[in-house]
């Protein structure tokens, strides 16, 4: 992988980090409104699915080693 490419992963993980805080944010402060619980629920996925992204990129940054 050139670094031109193992740069723009790791803009886009950075990115994708940003944004998974910003649904933590929303969420709680859904939660302290009493927001919908099936907004809430809709917000959780939203946010398990970036993070399985992230973990996505992760292992592209992060190659496994076998010792």
């Amino acid at each position: 992988m050139s670094e031109q490419e193992q740069a723009e992963i790791r803009l886009e993980f950075a990115r994708l980090k940003q944004e998974h805080a910003d649904f933590d944010a929303a969420i709680n402060a859904m939660i302290a409104t009493g927001c919908d619980p099936l907004q809430i629920q809709r917000m959780k996925k939203k946010k398990l699915a970036l993070k399985d992204r992230l973990s996505a990129l992760e292992d592209r940054i992060i190659p496994d080693i076998i010792a």
